[in-house]
């Protein structure tokens, strides 16, 4: 990760902060440390932003399960009355 994106990653309100400070510590080592940790650090960023993603969809396909399942529930009582009505049709 070059020095440009490392700031725009730094900037990123969704970075969580430890990892914006892995990043500031990293920057602070001499070269040959900063060569060897970088590259860890940017799989860590690139993981944590995976999760994140994958979070967001889950969460999204939970919303969208819960909907279902309230116009499933509406239905289903919808469909419970009207055949009450035609059993009542039916008797009378």
């Amino acid at each position: 990760m070059n020095q440009e994106s490392l700031s725009q990653c730094l900037n990123e309100s969704e970075m969580p902060t430890e990892l914006k400070e892995l990043f500031e510590a990293i920057e602070e080592l001499p070269a040959e440390h900063k060569a060897r940790l970088k590259p860890l650090a940017d799989n860590i960023l690139a993981a944590s932003k995976r999760r994140r993603k994958i979070l967001s969809l889950v969460q999204d396909a939970l919303s969208q399960l819960r909907l279902d399942m309230k116009y499933l529930v509406f239905d289903l009582e919808a469909t419970r009355r009207e055949r009450d009505d035609f059993q009542r049709q039916l008797k009378d």
